[in-house]
């Protein structure tokens, strides 16, 4: 699994793994959500990230700190003052991969922040769910009927070939979404997320043999 990259990767270059110390870092569900929210709405202040939480400031102050500790997040520059600063998530992308020296303890942080980025991941997808066929007719939303998928394509594929399609969809993807960057400012554009998931699917035996397990990267 992947956080989304600020910038393009370049074609056939996976975003940097995390280190442990870096993993570990992250391993708390609220620098979780505050990174995610970072990442959704831009730079916010502690106080905006508060209010969004349900948290108090001073909680959030402190998670900021351990994030820009580990070069999650970072102050923006030339913006606030010392009572009152602007924080926004820090360029580049990272992955949650396998390591040289991985142990039980490392496994279970890198599944309890996978699940976290995955549970914000599906509450978004849950609150469009809610409104798409009530409120988004009535709401600004509406436009947006025809700009939003939600597709599974379930076939069969070896490791080869899956790897090929990923590689593939990845060129794609870095070329089509350059033109999106930098753009908080365009009218009309809000903040939007694009999925893309590949994962041989677990516990599916055929032939006698099992599936393989997935790749703990996401795209």
């Amino acid at each position: 699994m992947n956080d989304t990259p600020d910038v393009p990767t370049e074609h056939g270059r996976r975003p940097d793994s995390l280190s442990a110390t870096r993993l570990r870092g992250l391993s708390h569900p609220l620098r979780v959500r505050i990174l995610d929210l970072l990442q959704v709405h831009g730079a916010l202040t502690a106080s905006g990230l508060a209010e969004l939480v349900g948290e108090s400031s001073g909680s959030t102050s402190y998670h900021l700190r351990q994030l820009a500790k580990h070069d999650f997040v970072q102050e923006v520059e030339g913006r606030g003052t010392a009572r009152e600063r602007w924080w926004e998530a820090a360029p580049g992308g990272f992955s949650i991969g396998p390591e040289d020296q991985d142990d039980a303890g490392l496994r279970t942080t890198k599944s309890l922040v996978n699940a976290e980025f995955e549970r914000n991941r599906q509450e978004k997808i849950w609150q469009l769910l809610d409104v798409m066929d009530t409120e988004l007719e009535q709401s600004e939303l509406a436009a947006w009927r025809d700009a939003v998928t939600l597709s599974t394509s379930n076939l069969f594929a070896t490791p080869e070939q899956l790897s090929r399609l990923i590689d593939a969809v990845s060129a794609v993807l870095d070329e089509q979404l350059a033109p999106l960057k930098d753009q908080e400012d365009v009218p009309g554009a809000v903040p939007v997320q694009i999925h893309f998931n590949a994962f041989p699917v677990i516990g599916v035996a055929r032939d006698g043999g099992g599936a393989s397990a997935p790749r703990d990267d996401q795209g």
